[in-house]
């Protein structure tokens, strides 16, 4: 299935499920209200949506509308639980280089994770308010899952049975805030703000054998200022795959209904697939010439996000938003 939240004046929008080729939506009020509802009872629910999006899929379903993905919050206007990982590892491996760092081993055994806000995402197509371009402002390009309840203490072999969702992302970050916080031995907070997700969640069987492992075999295309910055293959050196996230993630507590475990940033050892963010960029800088050339965005900067399958159509829509300057 496909699923979407239209903007409908209310804090979590209104659930739509969306054909296949992402042309046609429709509500469904008399399943589920919200994405929400859907996975507080997805065991109760989901099947009932099978089979409207088997009709939506065969054009005989009624009252449908044409999808319009400008109308879309992200597929969780807020969520109780986002949780963000880095599961490829070269990727940190990079960072620690560029400023000359070693790895400590466990990075290779232990994922890492932040505890992201999650009481207000920022819509797929809506702008990136920033206070200052000094903030050092970038984008991640990543993958998400969305979990039913999950036991504290699953195995990574039972975890895999507990996603029920996919979505793309747009992890906000703040480079020139995160040495500051870090420093402090705690934590990020102001240094990522809210992330946007892709206009449409998907279930894993909508990526056929693109979707193994617990992981998804496909390009993520990352887009700025209308040229290719990336497309690195998700599927290719993510060391800890959706299934290990979650385990580690539940390692002390459970998880609820709709908790999102991100990726963090995708990264291909293979530079020649370009990069997920512009922090990336300026390691492979810094290594190269001893200093970084690429500058963080800056107010009107576009980037846009989007995976697609082998026809060359969007899977999950796209995540296309602009910088701009915050008014209070």
């Amino acid at each position: 299935m496909k699923l979407a939240t239209y903007n409908n004046g209310r804090r979590d929008g209104q659930l739509m499920l969306v054909s296949r080729d992402l042309t046609k939506a429709v509500a469904v009020p008399a399943i589920a209200h919200t994405l929400q509802q859907l996975l507080d009872a997805w065991d109760l629910l989901s099947p009932q949506l099978t089979e409207l999006y088997d009709a939506l899929n065969a054009g005989v379903l009624e009252n449908t509308v044409d999808f319009d993905e400008t109308k879309c919050l992200s597929p969780f206007p807020r969520a109780f639980q986002w949780a963000d990982g880095s599961a490829y590892v070269n990727h940190v491996e990079l960072v620690r280089k560029a400023r000359g760092a070693e790895m400590p081993e466990t990075f290779w055994t232990d994922p890492l994770f932040y505890q992201g806000g999650s009481d207000s995402f920022i819509p797929p197509r809506s702008n990136i308010e920033m206070g200052s371009e000094d903030w050092g402002i970038d984008f991640e390009s990543e993958i998400a899952v969305v979990t039913d309840d999950v036991p504290m203490g699953v195995s990574s072999d039972n975890a895999a049975k507990h996603i029920k969702l996919l979505m793309l992302v747009n992890d906000v970050s703040l480079r020139n805030l995160i040495p500051a916080e870090l420093a402090k031995g705690f934590g990020f907070f102001q240094s990522k703000p809210s992330s946007s997700f892709s206009p449409v969640a998907i279930t894993p069987d909508e990526l056929g054998d693109k979707w193994q492992d617990s992981k998804v075999h496909l390009p993520l295309i990352t887009h700025l200022n209308g040229e290719l910055f990336g497309k690195p293959n998700a599927g290719v050196d993510m060391t800890f795959n959706f299934s290990q996230l979650i385990a580690h993630v539940a390692k002390t507590r459970p998880l609820g209904a709709g908790a999102i475990i991100g990726s963090g940033t995708i990264s291909n050892y293979d530079r020649s697939a370009g990069s997920s963010c512009l922090a990336e960029k300026r390691m492979l800088e810094v290594i190269a010439d001893g200093k970084a050339s690429t500058p963080f965005m800056r107010f009107g900067d576009r980037v846009r996000i989007e995976m697609l399958d082998d026809a060359g159509k969007s899977i999950f829509g796209a995540i296309d938003q602009q910088v701009v300057e915050y008014k209070a």
